[in-house]
Formats: C-alpha cells, sequence, structure tokens
C-alpha cells in the first residue's frame, strides 16, 4: 500500500504540474497598418497545442494594447475561450536588431584591440630584454673596438625599431579604445528605450486532439505613429512639379519590427464608428438682442423692488423664452477621407521611439507657376506653383522641404485643406527677380490746412528681371484704411493697380521680359485733426 500510495501521489503531482505549466510559444510579426495615432499589428504563432483544456502564452506582442480589439484565430481543433494581455517584465531582456549589429561590431573591434595590446606588451617586453641584455655585455672583455661599435648600432637600431613599433600600436590602440567606446555609447542609447519590454497574450483553449497549431493574432496599440513631409522638387518652371509624399514613422511598442509588411493609412482607428442619428429640428423664436437688455434692466429693477419691499409676498417668476439657436438642435457631420498606403519593401523599425523616413508616393504634376511678392514685408520674390484637382491625392497638411533647380532652398507647408480649388505651393525664394521698395522723400511731406494736418506718402517699386526667360509677378502693397469719420486717406496714385477698397490692398500683374526692369509708384494721403496722433501710420 505504501508503494501504491507514492506511485498514485507521484501521477497526481505529475498531472498537477502538467495543467499549471503553460504552453509557450513565440508570435511572429508578419505585418504592420500604421495610423496617423497608433497601430494594427498582425502576427502569427506555431504552437504545439495538448488536447483537452490549457494555457498558451504568446511572447513578444506589444507592450500596451487596446484589448478589445484583440483578434485570435486558431485551426477548427481549437476553441479559443478567453484571451488576457499581461506586460512580460520577467521575460529576458530582448535588444533591438540595431543592438546586436552594433554588439557584432563591438567584438570586432575588442578582438582587434586585444591582437594590438598583446603586440605592443611583446615589443615592450623585448625591449625590457634587450636593455638588460645589453648591460651585460657592455662590460665584456676582449672585445674590439670594431665589435663594440657593431654592437652599439645593433642595439640602437633595433631599440629604434621596438620603440617605433610601439608607439605605432599604441596609437592603434588609442584609436580602437575610441572606437569601443563610442559604440558602447550608442548601444546604450539604443537600448535606452524604457518601453523595450513586450507583452504576452494569455489564452484559455480547447483542444479537440494535441497538434501543432497556427495562430493568426492582430490588434491595436497606442504606441506607433506616422507624421507626413514632402519634398518639392523642380528643375525649371516649364517642367511638371514633382511631389515626394514621405512619412516620418515612429514605434516603441517594445518589439522590433524586422523585416515586416508595412501599410501606412491616414485613417484613425480610435474614431467614433457610431452612425450619427438625426432628432427632431424644433424651430423657436429667438429674443431680440435689445428686447433682451431691457429685460435685464426690468429683472434688476424688479430685485430691488424685492428687496425694498420684503414683507411684501413675492410675485410669481415671469416665464422666461428660449434663448436657444438652431445649432443646439441640429447634428454636424464631418466625414473624413482615408487613403492607405501598402508598401511592397519590407521594413526594419526599432522600437527606439525614434523616427524613421519612409517614402509613399511619387507625383509629377501639371503645375502652372507664377511669381509672387509683397516687399512691404518681404523684400524677395518667391516662386509659385499653382496646381488644381488636389483633392484626389489625399495629401495631408505638412511640411514641405523645397529643391529647386537641384539645390535646397527652404521650406514650406502644404495645407489641402484651403477652400480654394487651386493648391498655391511656394517653391521657395528666387533672388534673380529683384524686388525693390523705395520711399519717394520729393513727394512726401507734411501740410496743415487749418486744424487739420494731411501727411502723403508715396513709394516707388522696381523689378528686376534677371533670368534668361520671361516672368509672371504677383506683386502686392498697400494703403491703409480710415477706421475714423475724422480721419480721411485718400489713394493719389496706383500705376493701373487692381484695387481692394475695403482693404486697401493693391495688386499688379506684371510680365517681365529677361533683363527688364519695371516700375510701379503708390502714392496716397491722410488727412487728420492735427492735435491727433495716428500711432501705425
Amino acid at each position: 500500500m505504501k508503494v501504491l500510495w507514492i506511485s498514485v501521489s507521484l501521477c497526481l503531482i505529475t498531472f498537477y504540474t502538467m495543467a499549471q505549466n503553460p504552453v509557450t510559444g513565440q508570435a511572429s510579426l508578419e505585418s504592420v497598418t500604421v495610423y496617423r495615432q497608433g497601430a494594427e499589428l498582425n502576427h502569427k504563432a506555431r504552437i504545439n497545442v495538448p488536447k483537452g483544456r490549457s494555457e498558451l502564452v504568446i511572447n513578444n506582442v506589444a507592450n500596451e494594447v487596446d484589448e478589445n480589439s484583440i483578434q485570435i484565430a486558431a485551426g477548427t481543433n481549437v476553441t479559443i475561450m478567453s484571451v488576457t494581455f499581461e506586460k512580460n517584465f520577467l521575460k529576458e531582456e530582448q535588444h533591438s536588431s540595431a543592438y546586436w549589429k552594433l554588439d557584432d561590431s563591438l567584438k570586432v573591434i575588442t578582438r582587434e584591440l586585444t591582437k594590438t595590446r598583446n603586440a605592443r606588451v611583446a615589443e615592450e617586453n623585448t625591449l625590457v630584454l634587450l636593455d638588460k641584455n645589453q648591460s651585460l655585455n657592455g662590460g665584456t672583455n676582449g672585445s674590439t673596438v670594431a665589435e663594440l661599435i657593431k654592437l652599439a648600432d645593433y642595439y640602437k637600431s633595433k631599440q629604434v625599431e621596438l620603440r617605433n613599433n610601439v608607439a605605432v600600436l599604441k596609437e592603434k590602440e588609442l584609436v580602437l579604445e575610441k572606437k569601443a567606446t563610442q559604440i558602447g555609447q550608442q548601444m546604450q542609447e539604443v537600448d535606452a528605450n524604457p518601453n523595450k519590454t513586450g507583452g504576452s497574450l494569455i489564452l484559455q483553449v480547447m483542444a479537440e486532439n494535441a497538434a501543432a497549431t497556427d495562430i493568426a493574432i492582430s490588434y491595436i496599440t497606442p504606441n506607433a505613429y506616422w507624421t507626413v513631409y514632402y519634398d518639392l522638387r523642380s528643375d525649371k518652371t516649364t517642367e511638371p512639379l514633382k511631389i515626394l509624399y514621405k512619412a516620418n514613422v515612429m514605434q516603441s511598442t517594445g518589439i522590433d519590427w524586422k523585416k515586416v509588411k508595412l501599410t501606412l493609412s491616414t485613417g484613425n482607428p480610435s474614431q467614433n464608428g457610431t452612425a450619427p442619428v438625426l432628432s427632431a429640428w424644433f424651430l423657436r423664436y429667438g429674443v431680440d438682442p435689445a428686447t433682451l437688455v431691457r429685460r435685464d434692466g426690468l429683472v434688476m429693477q424688479n430685485r430691488l423692488q424685492m428687496m425694498e419691499q420684503k414683507a411684501m409676498p413675492a410675485a410669481p417668476p415671469m416665464a422666461e423664452e428660449d434663448t436657444k439657436g438652431i445649432a443646439d438642435f441640429t447634428t454636424a457631420n464631418e466625414n473624413q477621407l482615408s487613403a492607405t498606403f501598402d508598401i511592397d519593401i519590407p521594413y526594419d523599425i526599432a522600437p527606439t521611439g525614434k523616427q524613421h523616413s519612409v517614402t509613399l508616393k511619387e507625383y509629377t504634376l501639371p503645375a502652372r507657376y507664377k511669381y509672387y511678392a509683397v516687399p512691404k514685408s518681404d523684400p524677395d520674390a518667391f516662386l509659385m506653383a499653382e496646381i488644381t484637382d488636389y483633392e484626389k491625392f489625399n495629401f495631408l497638411p505638412g511640411e514641405a522641404n523645397i529643391i529647386f533647380e537641384n539645390m535646397y532652398v527652404g521650406k514650406s507647408f502644404i495645407d489641402p485643406n484651403a477652400t480654394s480649388d487651386t493648391l498655391n505651393l511656394s517653391v521657395g525664394r528666387d533672388k534673380k527677380v529683384i524686388v525693390k521698395r523705395e520711399k519717394i522723400t520729393d513727394v512726401a511731406g507734411v501740410k496743415f490746412l487749418g486744424s487739420q494736418k494731411r501727411q502723403t506718402f508715396t513709394y516707388e517699386i522696381r523689378v528686376r528681371n534677371a533670368k534668361k526667360e520671361a516672368v509672371d509677378l504677383l506683386l502686392k502693397d498697400q494703403y491703409p484704411v480710415s477706421t475714423d469719420k475724422n480721419m480721411e486717406v485718400e489713394l493719389l496714385e496706383s500705376s493701373d493697380a487692381a484695387v481692394n477698397t475695403e482693404t486697401g490692398v493693391l495688386t499688379w500683374k506684371l510680365n517681365i521680359a529677361p533683363g527688364e526692369t519695371k516700375k510701379v509708384r503708390l502714392s496716397y494721403s491722410v488727412k487728420y485733426p492735427k492735435d491727433k496722433i495716428i500711432a501705425n501710420l
């Protein structure tokens, strides 16, 4: 009975241990869809699932997961009963591919450094041995002068050779030590990501038979995003504009994205997916502001009377009209179009939280080029590219690098949310279109007319085309607009500009031949009481 009891106990212990030890497996990242905020990760794992009920632990998933988004698919043999997510703090420390590349380089440098140090020590020991041998043989009797000279020359040349070798090896050591230090610092920087620890999925499953099962996993993680930027390239104003649609991708999911199929989407997975429902739209009369002011005055008057007549019973309150507007009964719906960029080349993106540049698309678009200048605000002329039908490209607001005639000329900004049907892109400054604005003092001045003061301002704008081809220039300036009935502004000269009298903006459309200089003149006067001061005139 005792032996049987031991055997039964061992069987129970073995069964209990098997039931308690989960089956572990590694998730392999197959593809990623990165959104403007968040990403969908798709994994595969192959696990030997035992018969019956068991617990599976799948490692190498992201360190933060929206548990409501987890989707698990297994073979027909396996039924998924429950899924939970855990951040795995206890697993063996994982490093990115970038870290291991640096580690390999450090090992090569370390081996070379060890060889160099050994060679240097050997040379130094030989030098010590040579010095000792020289002192032992220095007092040799019977040596001829010729033999002593020959011996001295040998020691001298050998010492020089050894010391030179030591110096060269020390120099090589310093270089290798510096490289090793730099690589070590880079490894620390790559490995300094606090989110490098990934997570695990705990699956409770039921299997009809023991078998190797493929499990597909997908979920949303917030620890990734991408931002858009552009390269605008133009070689000549007679050629189309090239727009390179690019993205900076960042991920700190705690797992290495190595050779993954990458997709970028302009959509937002966290956006509310509930369809809107329209409620009844009831119209009500509003309250005229003047009536409302009068009513406020009556309310205050009534309150004062109530305070004075505390002994009297209070009158029933006056029913107030509903002052809500139409907006309070209207549901605003905004449908945001999204674009998806599928990238055929597998990408490696380490979980460092640093931006990784990805080229999405290249467009060659017909553009109409023109120059634009506002010399009152900026002395340079800007080359602008007008693009129509840009809505179909699903551009997003973003910064743009400008490369004109194979030279980087600065930055611009693409704003596709403009209300106009034409997208105006600044291609940069062109120093060969020279614009100069000068105040003409001969026809400017101040005159006193009784109690009034009249100031006259005259400006001349000269535009010179130093290019080899003609240019179209949109030139703008302005004169002030009066805000007081005692202040009178008169436009005296505009050189046939188109004038917006409400804003005071003048616009000239100039076609300037190569080498040609054109002039326009702006003159205006301001009359106001001489005892007044206009601060911004």
